[in-house]
């Protein structure tokens, strides 16, 4: 079947010139033919995400257009204002997929909203909002390498798309076939109809107005003086996180010249995921040069961010994600009762698999901690719980470990231009009243505990990756350790069962321990991976980081 798939590309008329060179070269080929046409790239609550390229099983146009036609036969059965919103990062092909889409949209008759320059996820999820869009696409594959491209689809509360309604698109898609099927007129046609518009200047102010209302100390930047350096990664945060740092008051902003504008190469970090140090070293080096007293970076989507900070003995230190949302939701906690705005009841959302140090920090301030599956989608879930019942003000913040924050309602997925904006204004506060970010961590832990988080990636690449991992989760289900490095199990969570966790069913086990340590595995839901998250306890971090070795020492057997 993939080799009649492969011959009925060749035989077609490619719009896109770089398709057929691709296709001709791996003429006779099977093992290349079958990776590319034997599967088709599977549309889930994520969208899509893989290798650019010729090939069902690749992100090109006719992928783009077949999942776009897929959607645009749900938006038709759902009433409402027939509008999609789009965005789209820096990526290599995103403004061409973005505006693809867009022509597909126009020509069923779908009224589209797009930006007219890339913008990151957190002004698409505001956009899907602000013109009460049916779904809201991005063009994005967040942090990958540069051979990837993606698309995110959103529903209508701006939140990445449910499960119901991703299984309704993905038996559309299906129907759809990805040469002919989709419905398509050219952009500059869509627009001349009426039907493509771009975003308002007003829709970009109202985004920038609802981030700078989350300020917990207004005014407070412009005089603290605070030095940094930033870093866009060549990705969409470079101008609304400079915009947004300018209207705070920062102004003494160094930004990394390898990675200011963007390039959907790359060339200066071959993973421009800020969890890595690899995507921090040109920030750190210039940061060093200039003194700064913080150093932060965003990823190519700007949803995510991760930051270095300066220690009193004039080190940067990499803080992880899980360290900065606890500092996070400690300086907005303090902060908000010190100056009453404190709501009643505040509710703070993390992931399961983000740190336990969060809920001592939530208890201590009297806020109401919710764990949640991972994947933002379920802290925007709380959000519109919290909406529904008339209690939005009550959200004061939103975690995962994976460098993911969120401290206010506007939008329901992460966002780091927030993220950005409060991570100085905190330092800056610090720095004001003759602390650091790095002494305050040091007074959490001494106040909690030593606590470290650390994950493990095992990466199960090629077709059969996926079996590979099935395999070894199921491993774990049946086979179930009774200890883990000599630490008696003493509970296991299994999210696959949601009669006994109260929440929807996830690929997910927690393992507790007898000395208080976790051990979570689970199968990333976008890359071949299975990650295992580690919280250890010591009385200092020494002690915590030989926990964590004895646990993975023990457990690498199981992922053979």
């Amino acid at each position: 079947m993939y080799n009649e798939e492969y011959k009925r590309w060749m035989a077609a008329d490619l719009e896109d010139a770089d398709l057929k060179p691709e296709l001709s070269k791996i003429e006779g080929n099977d093992e290349e033919i079958k990776d590319r046409f034997a599967v088709a790239l599977k549309f889930g609550t994520a969208g899509l995400r893989g290798v650019l390229g010729a090939g069902t099983n690749r992100m090109n146009i006719y992928v783009v257009r077949q999942a776009t036609q897929g959607l645009a036969n749900w938006v038709k059965t759902q009433g409402g204002t027939q509008t999609v919103a789009i965005s789209y990062d820096s990526r290599l092909k995103s403004d061409i997929f973005a505006k693809t889409a867009a022509g597909v949209l126009a020509a069923n008759d779908i009224k589209v909203r797009i930006y007219d320059a890339l913008m990151p996820v957190p002004a698409l999820s505001f956009a899907t909002r602000y013109y009460e869009c049916n779904a809201g696409i991005m063009v994005t594959a967040s942090h990958n390498p540069a051979k990837y491209n993606g698309y995110k689809a959103y529903g209508p509360d701006g939140c990445q798309m449910t499960d119901d309604a991703a299984a309704i698109v993905y038996d559309e898609i299906q129907k759809t076939d990805i040469l002919t099927g989709a419905k398509y007129m050219s952009f500059a046609e869509g627009v001349e109809e009426g039907l493509i518009r771009f975003v308002g200047d007003d829709c970009k102010r109202a985004l920038y107005d609802a981030i700078e209302s989350r300020q917990v100390r207004p005014g407070l930047c412009k005089t603290a003086g605070l030095k940094l350096v930033y870093s866009p990664l060549n990705g969409s945060g470079l101008v609304p996180v400079t915009q947004i740092l300018k209207d705070i008051g920062i102004t003494d902003v160094a930004i990394v010249p390898e990675q200011e504008y963007p390039n959907g190469y790359f060339t200066t970090c071959s993973y421009p995921n800020p969890e890595i140090f690899a995507a921090l070293e040109q920030g750190l080096k210039l940061a060093k040069e200039t003194g700064a007293d913080l150093m932060l970076a965003t990823d190519p989507d700007a949803d995510r961010v991760g930051i270095a900070m300066k220690c009193p003995d004039g080190s940067y230190e990499l803080v992880s994600g899980n360290e900065v949302g606890v500092l996070l939701l400690d300086y907005i906690a303090a902060g908000r009762i010190e100056k009453g705005t404190m709501p009643k009841n505040p509710v703070a959302v993390k992931s399961i698999v983000s740190t336990p140090l969060a809920d001592a920090v939530a208890e201590h301030y009297g806020v109401e901690l919710r764990s949640v599956l991972t994947g933002f989608k379920w802290i925007g879930d709380q959000i519109a719980q919290l909406e529904a019942a008339g209690e939005v003000d009550r959200f004061i913040f939103g975690f995962e470990e994976s460098y993911g924050y969120l401290a206010g309602p506007y939008v329901r997925d992460k966002d780091a231009i927030i993220g950005s904006m409060l991570i100085c204004e905190m330092a800056a506060y610090y720095r004001s009243i003759g602390s650091s970010l790095k002494q305050r961590l040091e007074e959490i832990y001494a106040q909690y505990g030593r606590y470290l988080n650390k994950v493990d990636s095992f990466e199960f690449p090629g077709l059969s990756g996926m079996d590979t991992m099935a395999g070894i989760m199921q491993k774990f289900r049946d086979n179930p350790p009774a200890d883990i490095a000599g630490y008696k199990v003493v509970k296991v969570t299994d999210y696959k069962k949601p009669e006994e966790t109260g929440l929807p069913a996830a690929n997910v086990l927690i393992y507790k321990l007898e000395n208080n340590e976790t051990v979570v595995v689970r199968p990333s839901g976008t890359e071949p991976k299975i990650k295992i998250y580690y919280t250890t306890l010591g009385k200092d971090l020494a002690e915590a980081e030989a926990e964590k070795e004895k646990l993975a020492k023990a457990l690498e057997p199981m992922m053979a």
